[in-house]
């Protein structure tokens, strides 16, 4: 089955292609939920559109994920570098590393105060949760990803960021799209009056196009929805990512500025969908004059998060990043 038949059964289904809220919080398919009026979500859409007055450069705690070291080490040493912002990584439940303070990433069974006293004490902000799950296995990432929401928007914090995950291994492509979508409607109607912003990034099995990343957006019709682009996996997946990124930029909420060396793009271009960090943001193959001015002509306001794997790494992105903004 082809997108155009995913389509067709949607609307023959719905009279919609996407799962639109309408006023008074009903989806398009009947399903009642949480009251989302219009003047709600353009109140979401307006508060997501005013988190500053100029485009900003952020960390993703990737640069510590081998260091063995606690999220108030992350957040500390962010700011010692000269970082404003800041991505943490949260999950669910309790791990061993986590508890024996080994690991970054933060349980969403902590208090999300953690993560708000951390940042006032170091004087950073959280410019997006990193909340990646799997969108095409709703047991995990409908919950997953509406706690998520919450917790962003305890802390302040105006974006979630994920991808569609790891598809099933038994499913069709045409259920993976319909089990993808009912994911994003649930957790967009958690997301919408907390003016939150769930931001889609390309990395997995259908986002690694840019057809595929918009088809994924085009399931949802919300204000809240919008694109986390990331440099590095858009041209590891074998695409321009300057043309790329111009072609989503009126969509784009977050960035991830990950670069990629010239042996990585060797051994790994084309064969893979993505990867976790880069190296240092100037080091590599990524135009950042051409980023930069794409996130600058965007209609709003983009926090710009460094995805590399060392804290020497992370000194000598904000100091190029710096020089070219």
């Amino acid at each position: 089955m082809n997108y155009e038949d995913i389509d067709r059964q949607i609307s023959k289904h719905n009279g919609l292609t996407r799962c639109a809220v309408p006023q008074g919080g009903a989806i398009a398919n009947g399903v009642g939920g949480p009251a989302v009026t219009e003047a709600a979500a353009a109140e979401a859409g307006n508060a997501a559109r005013k988190m500053g007055q100029k485009m900003r450069l952020g960390i993703g705690f990737e640069f510590i994920r081998h260091a063995d070291k606690t999220f108030e080490y992350g957040v500390e040493k962010a700011a010692e570098l000269g970082y404003e912002y800041i991505e943490p990584w949260v999950h669910w439940g309790r791990d061993m590393l986590s508890e024996s303070f080994y690991n970054m990433s933060v349980s969403m069974l902590d208090d999300p105060y953690r993560i708000k006293r951390a940042c006032e004490k170091a004087g950073v902000k959280v410019a997006a949760l990193s909340s990646h799950t799997c969108l095409a296995k709703p047991e995990i990432g409908t919950e997953y990803l509406k706690q998520a929401v919450r917790f962003a928007a305890e802390i302040g914090a105006p974006v979630v960021t994920t991808s569609e995950g790891r598809k099933p291994d038994w499913t069709t492509e045409a259920e993976d799209f319909v089990l993808m979508r009912y994911t994003l409607c649930e957790a967009l109607k958690v997301a919408e009056p907390r003016g939150v912003s769930i931001g889609l990034e390309p990395h997995h099995q259908y986002s690694k196009t840019p057809d595929g990343l918009d088809r994924i957006y085009r399931l949802v019709d919300s204000p809240a929805l919008g694109i986390n682009f990331d440099t590095g996996n858009a041209y590891l997946c074998g695409h321009d990512p300057v043309s790329w990124l111009e072609r989503c930029k009126d969509r784009l909420v977050h960035l991830h500025a990950k670069d990629i060396s010239l042996q990585k793009s060797k051994d790994k271009r084309g064969k893979v969908t993505g990867t976790p960090a880069g190296c240092a943001c100037g080091e590599g193959l990524i135009d950042w004059k051409k980023v930069i001015a794409i996130c600058k002509s965007a209609p709003r306001d983009i926090t710009m998060c460094v995805e590399c794997g060392t804290e020497e790494e992370a000194a000598r992105s904000i100091a190029y990043l710096k020089s070219l903004m």
